[in-house]
């Protein structure tokens, strides 16, 4: 069933005074999307599994989705109930993390990673009629798929591009060579390029990777492809792309920097080039967001710890997202 809850009634007339949207479960990386005028926000679900933390993110062994939606930032919250359960994913074995979703043809998709049964993270997609779900799972992951964190972002055209990957417990890092080493953690060397994102386009029917995956550059200043040992610019996890006057704009968590990072392009592909910071470090180990426009206005969805204090139990919140008239994002403090 449906719950109306009224927790997100808030101002958003200074950034950084935003409160949690939700309190009857914890809720963390919020992907927020204008559909059917309306802000659905497709979450991960937390939960206290009882899980020992460490590096790879073990305690975070989260098992369903719920979707919500808003009329707009200020409004109630609605929790449509759980859009997708892990037992009825055929091919993953735990671990539903990040999500997104996206539009097609009057379909909506959920794309979300979970470890596979050989405890791999892979990427897989469900369907359904409504943006609220329920979803109905693939039988199998998306052919080539691997990390964590997909997004999607749907071009002005109509091409629909899906961006994926994860460092540490992600796994990207185990994917240097082109096939996976179970046991190889280690990063590129001092001077060498920094690990990066994946983007490739989806085909049609927006289950399938339409070619192989390409590498997303991030470039600083000078056009030079950020290094390894760039830690406060460099990609770590929790991609997303927006599109604002005709530029491209690819956001991301600098993960153990903690800072969410953006990089502007003139393709989908990139290569992008560093930018600065939106978001500085929040409440818990982890950030990630998404961003989005309605009537006029853009919004930074993101989470923290504040209700629980605990970096596995985290609750998501809004604030207004501004851009100076060069293009480039004001930087957001969430607690001044």
């Amino acid at each position: 069933m449906k719950k109306i809850l009224a927790l997100s009634l808030l101002s958003l007339t200074a950034l950084g005074q935003s409160k949690p949207l939700v309190s009857h479960m914890f809720t963390a990386d919020p992907s927020a999307h204008l559909f059917q005028g309306q802000i659905y926000i497709y979450p991960s679900h937390d939960i206290d599994a009882g899980v020992k933390e460490d590096d790879l993110g073990s305690h975070f062994a989260m098992n369903d989705y719920h979707v919500l939606s808003q009329k707009t930032p200020a409004s109630p919250v609605v929790d449509h109930g759980v859009a997708l359960k892990l037992e009825d994913v055929a091919w993953a074995s735990k671990m539903l993390w990040a999500p997104d979703a996206a539009e097609s043809k009057g379909n909506y998709y959920l794309y979300f990673p979970a470890k596979d049964k050989e405890g791999v993270f892979r990427i897989g997609v469900a369907s359904s009629s409504k943006p609220e779900g329920p979803f109905k799972a693939e039988k199998e992951y998306m052919k080539g798929s691997f990390s964590i964190d997909p997004c999607v972002f749907k071009d002005k055209d109509g091409t629909s591009y899906l961006y994926f990957g994860g460092i540490w417990g992600g796994q990207l890092q185990r994917w240097k060579s082109g096939t996976y080493g179970a046991t190889d953690e280690s990063q590129p060397a001092n001077g060498q390029p920094a690990l990066m994102a994946k983007v490739a386009r989806l085909d049609a029917n927006m289950k399938q990777m339409a070619e192989a995956p390409r590498n997303v550059q991030i470039l600083d200043e000078q056009g030079k492809i950020l290094l390894s040992e760039d830690h406060d610019r460099r990609f770590f996890e929790a991609a997303f792309v927006h599109q604002y006057q005709g530029k491209y704009y690819f956001s991301y968590s600098t993960g153990d920097t903690h800072n969410i990072a953006y990089a502007t392009g003139t393709s989908p592909y990139g290569p992008f080039t560093y930018q600065g910071v939106i978001l500085k470090p929040v409440k818990g180990w982890t950030n990630h967001h998404s961003i989005v426009e309605q009537n006029g206005k853009w919004y930074l969805y993101y989470h923290d710890v504040e209700i629980s204090g605990k970096t596995h139990l985290r609750n998501i919140k809004v604030t207004e997202l501004k851009y100076r008239p060069d293009g480039s994002i004001e930087t957001i403090d969430a607690y001044k």
